[in-house]
């Protein structure tokens, strides 16, 4: 995908992972519950950091899993590690 274009307007979490990372197979589900519960409210993508290393690095992703709440293509809420559906679903409402 082209990270710059996807995110470019609206809202849309982004999910930093790597298959080999326990918290990040933990945190999948979650993001797939967030997505569910907000519907086309806001875009959801996820991010592998093995295959799109200059991707993360551009946003200092130094640990993973970290989320990213996008509002047109800037930054605006950041998550690092486990984060819980409430909070990524209030954080998504905030920025719309």
């Amino acid at each position: 995908m082209n990270f710059a274009a996807q995110t470019a307007q609206g809202v849309m979490l982004v999910d930093f992972w790597a298959p080999w990372c326990g918290p990040c197979r933990r945190q999948g589900p979650i993001v797939e519950q967030v997505a569910e519960q907000l519907g086309a409210a806001a875009k959801i993508a996820k991010v592998n950091v093995d295959e799109a290393p200059k991707t993360a690095q551009k946003f200092g992703i130094e640990s993973i899993p970290t989320l990213i709440v996008f509002k047109d293509g800037k930054p605006v809420k950041q998550f690092e590690g486990l984060t819980q559906a409430a909070d990524l679903v209030a954080a998504i409402k905030a920025a719309q």
